[in-house]
């Protein structure tokens, strides 16, 4: 491009601007803040550029051909030159801003901005993306008579838009939809099937086992399975079919037109093509099954929502089933009565929490001997709204299940430590549960609630449960010992029912064990129940540990388990729960708690 064929960037008014084909001497009669913007724009990599409508003729800052690689300026000289370089499918151009805008330019011009790929000679499949901005000029009878504009290339920025564009709606790792966009698309799919009374299936296969495979292989290689069955599943479906990646080891199937016979068949295929030879990975070959849950649309769900939890629900029971098998969703009664009172459980838990309607109830536990009371455990209760009790069995399995103990066991600790602050002579039991035994916040509480208060602290006692202290040994021994550093006891609850090794017993470090009611309440009539529980007091006093019997019902079960030695008693014998505080309360205790 010669320096006759430069712009000299005119602005409106100038006497420059009314002349677009000026002669070369017009540049250095522009204005010099007008240079001086040119010159920042094109160190900058923007092309300026005047485009005369009347006369089709482009004029080009100095940059043009380093910046859009134009070899041959003629190539760009007028808008025709340009409009050849435009790739085909661009949706809008330079022209179609300017040109078909429909704006009314006030005297200030009209701004447009565009974005439009150039197919440049010698390179047919290197696109080069622009961002053209610029404001044009309505010459006497209102139409577009002039443009201003840079042009900017943008071909790094449009790349990166279009690769966060795809991930918004597709797996990287195996091309197929994301989770988002199955959905999206699954929704319009059951839409469709309602509004057409058509019939549809939704299958979620998971591959079995890829946490094995992660530590077998690692992460990588547990990738490699996951794309292998993405293309296994692809191979094997219809064309009108979809699949997307529902999250790290799951996939969706949307089936077109399925009715409830065909989504078995359909089922059956993909997972013999999942289970089709290894997986050839670099750590070796792998061996892969998947299991299926589907429901059929809208035979058995007729929302997004209602097809994905009924298909996780089938997927989770193909699970248990065995790996590598399908299991179709159907109703059942019982399953959906108990959800309902799961979700009704839930919102009365939740209630009650913000209205303060949790409370805690005593239950003695006696000396063997003197039947005087060595402790109280306290349990907890819900009240409704009307005032009646829920029953605890009712809702602890539910509250565990829906992740609600831990604020129930907040509450109740904080009740247990208020009561033993009112109640100098009381001295209480508590129970945690596995959910709260590391959590931070319930730990938070009891120790500031023990703070400056040690003989507070030697009056609770803080009880976990068999099972919960199995599950982890290591965990269960550092939650007695960091229980014991605040001053408190601890006992294990309902031992015999998860049937610890004595060995592990005395690695725990526990004060307390009490001994499951279910060996205790029949103890007069089972000589393998009355073995059992004389075995192993005898060994509990070997190690050290006080015992409690629960659950005795007799005085003919309290003499037998005297005579054995079991230094406290609690059930119906001694006294069942009640809300009524064993103790008065003082007005001020604090100095006798601490």
């Amino acid at each position: 491009m010669t320096r006759n064929e430069t712009l000299a960037c005119p602005q409106p008014g100038h006497p420059a601007a009314d002349d677009p084909v000026s002669p070369p001497g017009a540049a250095s009669t522009a204005c010099p803040r007008a240079l001086d913007a040119c010159g920042i724009l094109m160190s900058i990599g923007d092309v300026p550029y005047v485009w005369d409508v009347a006369t089709d003729r482009l004029r080009w800052g100095d940059n043009a051909a380093d910046v859009l690689g134009v070899t041959d300026a003629a190539t760009i000289a007028t808008g025709r030159d340009f409009a050849r370089l435009l790739a085909p499918d661009n949706a809008e151009t330079r022209f179609d801003a300017v040109m078909r805008s429909g704006a009314t330019d006030g005297g200030h011009g009209v701004p447009f901005s565009v974005q439009y790929a150039l197919v440049l000679p010698g390179r047919p499949d290197e696109p080069l993306w622009v961002e053209d901005v610029g404001r044009w000029f309505a010459g006497s009878r209102g139409e577009p008579s002039q443009v201003h504009g840079i042009v900017r290339v943008i071909t790094e920025r449009r790349a990166r838009e279009e690769r966060l564009a795809y991930l918004s709606r597709f797996d990287d790792l195996t091309g197929e939809m994301n989770r988002w966009h199955m959905t999206e698309v699954l929704a319009a799919t059951v839409e469709e099937t309602v509004r057409y009374r058509a019939s549809c299936g939704f299958l979620l296969l998971a591959i079995d086992n890829v946490g094995r495979i992660n530590e077998a292989y690692g992460y990588e290689v547990a990738d490699e399975v996951v794309a292998a069955v993405a293309k296994r599943l692809r191979a094997r479906m219809r064309g009108g079919d979809h699949l997307g990646r529902f999250s790290g080891n799951k996939f969706g199937i949307i089936l077109k037109q399925c009715t409830p016979d065909d989504i078995k068949v359909a089922a059956e295929r993909l997972l013999a093509g999942v289970r089709d030879g290894v997986v050839q990975t670099k750590a070796g070959p792998v061996a892969v099954t998947a299991s299926v849950g589907g429901v059929t649309v809208p035979r058995h769900a007729r929302s997004v929502r209602d097809v994905l939890a009924r298909a996780k629900e089938a997927l989770e029971a193909a699970q248990a089933k065995r790996n590598g098998s399908f299991h179709g969703y159907q109703p059942n009664v019982e399953r959906d009565a108990l959800r309902r009172a799961s979700v009704r459980t839930s919102d009365e838990i939740i209630t009650a929490l913000n209205d303060r309607r949790i409370d805690i109830a005593f239950e003695p536990v006696m000396h063997t001997g003197s039947r005087v009371p060595a402790f109280h455990e306290c349990l907890m209760r819900i009240r409704r709204s009307d005032g009646a009790l829920i029953p605890a069995g009712e809702v602890v399995p539910i509250a565990e299940r829906l992740g609600l103990m831990r604020l129930l066991d907040h509450r109740v600790l904080e009740l247990v430590l208020d009561a033993l602050r009112r109640m100098p002579r009381l001295v209480a039991s508590v129970n945690v549960s596995p959910a709260s035994t590391s959590d931070p916040d319930w730990w938070e509480a009891l120790a500031a609630g023990l703070r400056g208060r040690p003989a507070l602290a030697r009056r609770l006692i803080i009880e976990i449960t068999e099972t919960a202290a199995i599950h982890d040994l290591d965990e269960t021994r550092g939650f007695v010992a960091r229980a014991k550093d605040l001053g408190c006891r601890v006992a294990i609850d309902d031992f015999g029912a998860g049937y610890t090794s004595f060995r592990n017993l005395r690695k725990l470090g526990v004060d307390i064990v009490k001994i499951d009611g279910a060996f205790v309440q029949h103890l007069t009539r089972s000589e393998d129940d009355r073995a059992f529980v004389q075995t192993f007091l005898d060994l509990a006093h070997r190690l050290g540990l006080e015992t409690v019997a629960e659950w005795v019902q007799d005085e003919e079960s309290a003499a037998l388990l005297a005579s054995w030695g079991c230094e406290y008693l609690q059930g119906r014998l001694t006294g069942l729960a009640t809300t009524e505080p064993p103790w008065p309360s003082v007005t001020d205790c604090g100095a006798a708690a601490s």
